[in-house]
């Protein structure tokens, strides 16, 4: 780097610093915004409240009908109004919320007689960024109901009638091995014929079986009905404390029967139709960056209409997503469709031993990206666990373990630079005798020599960019990692997040949109050491001339890819940082081990030797030979 670069880079930090404190607010300026802050936040706050006063209208509208009803002459013809409007669930149409808890050591399921659902669904051992619990599913923010149109052609939803607990007890704890809890919530239909769900949990599962009992049904819902639609609906709450980065991670993912998973692209606003039978679905996910809820068919569902919606202005919320699924039904008087749930954390081994192919849900990236991680990350990241809690030492290790396996490709490239490097000189006098005007000539007799010494002039390019998948690999791992969700290491107080040092509240134009509003020192050091190896490489790869522009290009990718990373999980630029600093050391290593001159000396006797053919180049001259045509000597 020459003194140029450096007062200039030097300029654009000074100019930084300055517009900064140029557009950093007096005290006046303070003031204001601190005084139309409260204003905004007591706007919000009667903005709040009203909005709460039209929801409790909006509920007192819902019961309106009941409280008319209630009004009239007599009671007959109440229940006739109620029989007219509900038909066979008129006894369930009215009730007062109830709630049911059903919870092992890993998850707490709160249970709702309003449409017999899951109304909030607690994990355990873990919480959200703030260090609150962490809910998946929370209250009215649900919808989960089977709709379908009764023998009088009346529409049931199921989500809105009231479901009635078969025993006493309001709790359910399942502590104990070998042993399940089940809690039956029964939607009565009159004269024995019922809707019945089934929620069965078992000690140390975030699996709950979720049956759907019918009773005496063939007698209540229309009889050309082949399948029962079941409405799924979601408000995705916000877990991490970055919006941005778990937004991207939010979708729908969905499994084929006996066929691929595939997603919902998180930046598409396209809802997907699954319509023909060869597309039956075996699983539905609802995923976010480190936890999902998954509803399994027990056999299959027979199509689905999959949406998700983006939701931009609120802190709250994510998207909001939302399945209409087909669920075959035969019409017979006893019937049980199974289902599953899945609440729980997107950890790849507790995942993969279900057999849904749910791992499929934890973002490993694909093809051979996919299987590096599967196959060598994961196991190795695994193993490491068993013996050390401390996660960025596992990094640490796991680095060295991975450069140890990269060791053979390094040094080939090395070796293959200080070749370049000892032929330089020789390379300098064709040029100096073939005129710049003839270029071709130039580039073959510098191919010639290559040749005559036994050097491959791309043998230094190829085993770098053999390494490139598993630099990928790991950019795909550890944002995805839920072992490094909340894991402090040195000043990094959350490993799956960015490592701030530093931030600020003032928006800077672009820099803030680009960079953030704040500062990782992890990415810092990863920029920096990743700029002192390429200035190595470039010194020990001197068999050239650059191209114009190649060399200061290779330096602005470090700082692009800064701006990028800055709010990127710690623990992959703490990788990409320990993976620079060893191979700066392999790097002098190779510097110190390499004789140069004896790699000089070497080539300068491998001119003497006559050029060995390769077996390509026999064969075609040996079918040449056979059909005829004279050799070239």
């Amino acid at each position: 780097m020459d003194r140029n670069t450096i007062f200039g880079l030097i300029l654009i930090g000074v100019i930084l610093v300055i517009f900064t404190l140029w557009n950093s607010p007096n005290q006046k300026q303070l003031e204001e915004a601190r005084r139309k802050a409260d204003s905004i936040a007591l706007v919000q706050q009667l903005q709040q409240q009203e909005n709460i006063k039209l929801q409790q209208q909006n509920k007192v509208q819902v019961i309106e009908p009941a409280i008319k009803i209630s009004s009239l002459k007599s009671a007959k013809e109440h229940k006739d109004h109620l029989i007219e409007s509900y038909g066979a669930f008129a006894s369930a149409a009215e009730g007062k919320k109830e709630f049911y808890t059903i919870e092992n050591d890993l998850v707490k399921i709160i249970l709702s007689n309003k449409g017999g659902r899951p109304f909030k669904v607690e994990l355990k051992k873990y919480k959200t960024f703030d260090k609150k619990p962490l809910i998946l599913i929370n209250g009215d923010s649900t919808i989960f109901g089977l709709n379908f149109y009764s023998q009088n052609n009346r529409p049931v939803n199921t989500n809105d009638l009231f479901f009635q607990p078969t025993g006493k007890d309001t709790s359910l704890f399942v502590y104990e091995k070998d042993t399940a809890g089940i809690f039956l919530l029964r939607l009565n239909a009159g004269n024995g014929r019922y809707i019945e769900y089934e929620y069965k949990l078992r000690p140390k599962s975030y699996m709950i079986d979720f049956h759907i009992n019918m009773m005496g049904m063939d007698s209540v819902i229309s009889k050309n009905t082949s399948s029962l639609d079941l409405n799924w609906k979601m408000y995705i709450p916000c877990q991490e404390m970055v919006k941005s980065s778990e937004n991207g991670y939010t979708s729908i993912y969905y499994k084929y029967f006996q066929d691929e998973v595939e997603k919902i692209s998180p930046t598409s606003r396209d809802s997907v139709q699954i319509e023909n039978a060869r597309n039956r679905l075996k699983w539905i996910a609802y995923k976010q960056q480190f936890f999902s809820s998954v509803l399994i068919a027990g056999n299959y569902f027979e199509n689905a209409t999959l949406k998700s919606t983006h939701i931009s202005d609120s802190s709250r919320f994510l998207k909001i997503l939302n399945s209409e699924i087909s669920i075959p039904y035969e019409n017979k008087p006893d019937q049980t469709i199974a289902f599953s749930f899945y609440f729980g954390p997107n950890h790849y081994q507790t995942l993969k031993k279900y057999n849904l192919d749910l791992e499929e849900l934890v973002t490993l990236g694909s093809w051979i990206v996919k299987w590096i991680n599967r196959f060598l990350i994961i196991p190795v990241f695994n193993f490491l666990n068993i013996f050390i809690s401390s996660y960025g030492l596992i990094i640490f290790l796991l680095t060295i373990f991975i450069k140890l396996i990269l060791f053979p490709l390094t040094y080939k490239s090395y070796l293959s630079m200080a070749k370049m490097r000892v032929l330089k000189p020789q390379i300098d006098e064709i040029n100096a005798k073939i005129p710049k005007e003839k270029a071709m000539e130039r580039q073959q007799a510098t191919m010639s020599l290559y040749k005559r010494v036994g050097v491959n002039p791309l043998g230094g390019c190829l085993p770098m960019l053999l390494q490139f998948p598993i630099l990928y690999a790991m950019f795909r791992f550890f944002p995805s990692s839920i072992e490094l969700r909340q894991q402090g290491f040195l000043w990094a107080k959350d490993l799956s997040s960015y490592d701030s040092i530093y931030s600020w509240s003032t928006n800077i134009p672009i820099i803030t949109s680009m960079f953030g509003n704040h500062i990782s020192l992890f990415n810092l050091l990863m920029t920096v050491t990743t700029i002192i190896t390429i200035r190595t490489n470039n010194q020990a790869n001197a068999s050239g001339q650059q191209m114009p522009g190649m060399k200061a290009m290779t330096y602005m990718m470090p700082v692009m890819f800064m701006f990028f990373l800055n709010n990127f999980s710690a623990g992959l630029t703490y990788y990409y940082f320990l993976a620079n600093l060893i191979t700066i050391v392999q790097n002098e290593i190779f510097k110190r081990s390499i004789d140069e001159e004896k790699i000089l000396h070497q080539l300068n006797e491998n001119k003497k030797k006559p050029v060995q053919k390769s077996k390509f180049q026999a064969r075609l001259e040996e079918a040449a030979k056979k059909r005829g045509y004279p050799m070239k000597k």
